[in-house]
């Protein structure tokens, strides 16, 4: 599978429909959904044909991607890059398994994504969104550097936009 970023405990590559069974295990625990706006896959079977139609690698060239541990080559969640046509944004996001839940991960992958998007992608801005009472992602998103922006309504949730233009992440 495609490589494409590494760092000093994970390796980042694109999701692959051989990750079906961790991408529904992942998906079906209501504590790493539950600020989310998604459902839990019924099946392992479901999973992968999401999996199997994922598109964004194609069609913008970046997406979502496995993380998965050097130390035990094992998956333990995703993140990363996400164009919205709608709102014509990048915006930066990651899910992970509760038990690897504040060991760093999710920061140590979004920098590097951050990273990847501002100096391969020459993208010139990146937004994250999160429900307000996600205290933990609204964290990461801090700790990678980006910034309040605004409130918003996220399917009807409160929630917030954060943001970070390439002239400050190069700053950093």
């Amino acid at each position: 599978m495609m490589k494409i970023l590494e760092t000093d405990r994970l390796i980042l590559r694109e999701l692959n429909s051989g990750d079906a069974e961790d991408f529904y295990r992942l998906n079906i625990n209501p504590n790493v959904i539950k600020y989310t706006g998604n459902s839990a896959f019924q099946s392992v079977e479901e999973a992968k044909e999401f999996l199997e139609n994922y598109k964004d690698y194609k069609l913008n060239g970046y997406g979502r991607w496995a993380v998965i541990t050097k130390e035990k080559n094992e998956f333990i969640g995703w993140c990363g890059l996400k164009f919205g046509e709608m709102e014509n944004e990048t915006d930066i996001g990651f899910r992970f398994f509760e038990k690897v839940w504040n060991k760093g991960y999710a920061t140590e992958s979004a920098k590097a994504c951050l990273n990847y998007g501002f100096e391969k992608l020459k993208l010139k801005r990146i937004i994250g969104r999160a429900m307000k009472e996600n205290m933990g992602s609204i964290r990461v998103l801090e700790k990678i550097g980006l910034e309040y922006e605004q409130d918003t309504d996220f399917d009807g949730q409160s929630a917030v936009i954060y943001k970070i233009e390439k002239d400050r992440h190069s700053k950093l």
